[in-house]
């Protein structure tokens, strides 16, 4: 466990393989199995197995492990299933064979023969995902005993019943190919592919979950449902129920559903593989289109149970945070790098310990790469400061105690835990990050970062390699046994998120230059969500400024004139507080998450960093670095190049104009250009709190709040006058643009149109209801149906429709991944769905189903706090309650589907959308040209 990082997010987007693909259900290529079931009554929880801090294992007769997470405070109930089975287990041939069986299993069941409907029309925000030791599925539903009930009952079912067919495999193998050619754009995420290939020689950690090429297209069926089979069982798989239930009736239910499902007589195969002691460094080189180089090194840890883990957690912060890790001063600081972080892989068996670093052009990647490798191998020489472990400590620790007041976070974060031998050790290893010294952490750093033990990018021979031999495996049910862990977190009240009761406890008042709307209930952790929004400025006041107001925003949170940038930070995490600000052309928005008992420290904290930003100089260049970087690192990007070409296309802004749509290039000049002095003169002509809201949700007390809010800023005014900047209409007429991104094997659709309507418009519930069906759901849309469970073209498609609050300017468009070869296949399917649309619109059985998991999203939208403050702060602004919610909500209610049909064909016309397509089209003509070699006869 680490925090989270650019790094650390890049390294599992690498290897953890989610977000599966559903489709209709299919006819079984053969008889599906019966459940194999056995007399009721058998498989009885009894007492409970253990418990820790609230959460309580129960044990089943079939040996399925059962957790119960109870939280009133949360209006939904996660049902999270994981079967410990990953990439770990499979065999020669078998590569990605976890990951696309996760993908097969959302294709039904005799029972359930269409999985995204069901989920659907039950408003059901489900996944799956698969990993190194184990693949999972949940679904978070709105909290009843008959949603809970479907629920167990659906997950026993696909456990034992699933059709693993072959005309399934044969779409879905496409999808999940050009799952994988998404990643294979990301340089630095092949990068990092090849070093842990590398580094481990005979362990399946080498291999990327996603798998290869070759096994994809060509697993048998047969081997599939072998696998299938062999690993999805109740004797493989833990089942954890977290929100709003009744325990006994719960556990009644997971007795009638999974406790009747035989356990099977064939034990469970073991993974045996050892890798062994690295005997010297490894280098990997990889040569791709790109903009930014890259380092990546990796060094071999023990299994994430070992209590040395703990201390190679604060060493993983010490040396990768920014700015105050080692890396972070020794490169990005001194300009030989533009970023840098760390890493780990805590995991079941021995995992590694993971650097890296972004080298833009013109810095010396010879340089960063040494500098790297000294910080990283040497760390040891330079003593650990209590102050440096105590700041990693804070930090890591902050993050448990988030993540365990929101119990559906966790209900799912707990699926890697077990995977490494037992939830439990979630809290254990809490325990031990809280012992951990700066002794311990020099220990495991001359342990385990040696260059013998390194996998880098370069082989050079040694006379007398080092070697770090991995310690004893532990015996974790000895490590564990008596653990009782510690006291319940404070739980919330159940709180009803709908229109009617918001506004019923909402409080509006104004303060300073604020309009506030204040909502105190109580919350798991006692914890209160604020939004914050600061308005300023006139179209001519502003015009030509963006790049110096985005600078000012930006520099807010590093440094004021009383604490450095790292100073902000750990007293953040000492606060338990999770701060985010973003400031631009007309405004500046703050939004906060922290305990009742803190709340008051963090918003005099804010109203400092707002009032008294430092514009440090070195700050600045740094950021400047960094920006430059993360846009030079776009240049060949097909996501970046076509979204800006789509936006560039239906913009009507002129440059200058804060809403004006920037090229890449421009945006450098922009970035390298602008001053300090210039973002500074923009905070000093502009920022205050003349005009704005605060909205509150959450464990406050409203009137302390708001006399506090008056405290720190009242007087506070900005020097400039008010005027909202009017939206105008989007750009009409067809347009057709083909970009080319030489040496992508993924490509970027992009299709829409603008929209004259706001929100308030008769026909926007209509619309709305039109869009979801046509693109939005859970996969269950036209366009998903379609594109990528019939015809395999694309992992990620749909479409989306927005209108003004304000002014009637809206858009409508389609989006969609694919292999640049297929670009004519996914144009003319995405506009026969449309033109199907338009002219036969839906069923009626699609619409109340559709309608129904809408609802039911838009309500559990509510019950998110931080979600509920900035929709309650913006309609300050727009001068508006929730009644209007409700009038959605009711008008949505009474739609038939000529109504949506009627108002969909009213504003959207394929004739009149602009078509944005980028991608090495050029490359797969290419490929397409090239001769086929045929093998001779036998």
């Amino acid at each position: 466990m680490t925090l989270p990082s650019r790094f650390r997010l890049l390294v599992a987007a690498l290897l953890v393989a989610s977000a599966p693909a559903l489709a209709k259900g299919p006819t079984p290529a053969s008889p599906p199995a019966k459940v194999a079931s056995q007399p009721r009554g058998k498989a009885q929880a009894g007492a409970p197995f253990t418990s820790v801090e609230g959460i309580t294992e129960y044990r089943l007769d079939n040996g399925l492990r059962v957790l119960l997470f109870p939280d009133p405070s949360k209006p939904t109930v996660t049902v999270n299933v994981t079967y410990f089975v990953g990439s770990r287990h499979e065999g020669y041939g078998e590569t990605g064979m976890a990951h696309l069986l996760e993908h097969l299993l959302f294709k039904g069941t005799p029972t359930t023969p269409n999985v995204p409907q069901a989920l659907t029309q039950r408003g059901a925000r489900p996944n799956g995902t698969t990993w190194l030791d184990r693949t999972n599925y949940f679904e978070t539903l709105p909290s009843s005993d008959e949603n809970l009930r479907w629920a167990l009952s659906f997950e026993a079912d696909r456990m034992v019943n699933s059709f693993i067919a072959k005309k399934d495999l044969d779409s879905e193998m496409t999808v999940v190919r050009n799952e994988l050619e998404r990643g294979e754009n990301d340089p630095s995420r092949i990068l990092f592919q090849r070093v842990m290939s590398a580094a481990f020689s005979w362990h399946n950690y080498g291999k990327s979950t996603i798998g290869s090429r070759a096994d994809l297209e060509n697993v048998p069926i047969a081997r599939l449902q072998a696998f299938y089979r062999k690993y999805y069982r109740p004797d493989n798989a833990m089942l954890v129920i977290a929100g709003a239930f009744e325990p006994q009736k719960a556990l009644a239910e997971v007795q009638k559903t999974f406790g009747r499902l035989r356990k099977p007589s064939e034990p469970l195969p073991a993974t045996y593989t050892e890798e062994p002691t690295q005997d010297g460094e490894r280098l990997v080189t990889l040569r791709r289109v790109g903009d930014v180089s890259a380092l990546a090194a990796v060094y071999h840890v023990p299994e994430g149970a070992h209590p040395d883990f703990a201390a190679i957690d604060v060493l993983t912060h010490i040396l990768g945070n920014a700015p105050s890790g080692r890396l972070y001063k020794a490169l990005v600081e001194p300009k030989k790098a533009s970023s840098t972080s760390a890493s780990n892989f805590q995991l079941h068996d021995p995992g590694v310990l993971a650097f890296s670093a972004e080298v833009r052009e013109g810095q010396s990647l010879d340089t960063a790469r040494d500098t790297l490798l000294k910080t990283v191998e040497e760390a040891a020489r330079t003593p650990f400061t209590q102050d440096e472990v105590d700041r990693a400590k804070t930090a890591l620790l902050k993050y448990v105690e988030l993540m365990l007041n929101n119990s559906e976070s966790a209900a799912i974060q707990l699926s890697e835990w077990a995977a490494i031998g037992d939830w439990r050790l979630f809290f254990l290893h809490r325990d031990r990050i809280e012992a951990v010294t700066a002794a311990d952490v020099t220990r495991v750093a001359e342990s385990y970062l040696k260059s013998s033990n390194r996998t880098l990018g370069q082989f050079i021979p040694t006379a007398k390699p080092e070697r770090s031999e991995m310690p004893a495996r532990v015996d974790i049910s000895a490590m564990l046994e008596g653990y009782k862990g510690r006291g319940e977190v404070a739980v919330g009240e159940a709180f009803d998120p709908s229109p009617a009761n918001i506004e019923k406890r909402v409080q509006r008042s104004q303060a300073a230059g604020f309009k506030l709307a204040l909502l105190p209930k109580k919350t798991r952790g006692e914890m209160v969500n604020v939004t914050l929004n600061l308005r300023w400025g006139t179209e001519k006041a502003v015009w030509g400024r963006s790049d110096a107001a985005d600078y000012a925003g930006m520099m807010l949170m590093r440094g004021t004139k009383k604490h450095t940038r790292q100073e902000l930070r750990d007293t953040f995490d000492k606060l338990k507080a999770r701060v985010g600000v973003d400031g631009g052309a007309t405004g500046a928005s703050v939004f906060i998450e922290a305990p009742r008992k803190n709340l008051p420290e963090v918003m005099k904290l804010v109203a400092e960093v707002l009032r008294e930003p430092a514009f440090d100089a070195k700050e600045f260049a740094l950021l400047r670095e960094e920006r430059l970087a993360a846009l030079e690192a776009q240049r060949s990007e097909p996501n970046t190049q076509g979204r800006i070409a789509f936006s560039r296309a239906l913009s009507p802004y002129p440059s200058g104009h804060p809403y004006y749509a920037e090229t890449l290039d421009e945006s450098l000049t922009g970035v390298k250009d602008t001053t300090l002095e210039q973002a500074q003169a923009f905070y000093r002509e502009f920022y205050g709190a003349s005009q704005g809201e605060l909205a509150a949700v959450g464990d406050f007390d409203a009137k302390e709040l708001e006399q506090q809010v008056s405290e720190l800023f009242g007087g506070w005014k900005s020097p400039a006058p008010y005027a909202r900047i009017p939206a105008q209409p989007y750009k009409a007429g067809t347009q057709a643009l083909m970009l080319e991104t030489p040496d992508k094997a993924n490509a970027l659709f992009l299709a829409g149109q603008g929209l004259g309507v706001r929100d308030d418009n008769p026909d926007y519930p209509a619309l709305v209801l039109g869009n979801f069906l046509l693109g939005g759901g859970f996969l269950n849309s036209r366009l998903a149906t379609r594109v990528r469970q019939q015809d395999g073209l694309s992992y990620s498609v749909g479409s989306s429709l927005s209108a003004g609050s304000l002014d009637p300017v809206g858009s409508f468009s389609t989006f969609a991944i694919y292999a640049p070869q297929n670009a004519a296949k996914l144009e003319t399917a995405v506009r026969e769905e449309l033109e199907k649309v338009l002219s036969k619109g839906f069923t009626a059985d699609e619409l109340e189903k559709a309608r129904a998991g809408l609802l039911e999203y838009r309500r559990t939208g509510r019950a998110d706090d931080g979600g509920l403050a900035r929709t309650l702060a913006s309609y300050l602004y727009y001068g508006r309650t929730l009644e209007f919610d409700a009038a959605f909500e009711k008008r949505m209610s009474e739609l038939k589907a000529e109504d949506v049909r009627t108002a969909l064909s009213k504003h959207l016309d394929w004739k009149k959308v602009t078509v944005v397509k980028a991608g090495d089209f050029a490359g797969a003509e290419k490929k397409a040209k090239a001769p086929v070699s045929t093998p001779p006869a036998p």
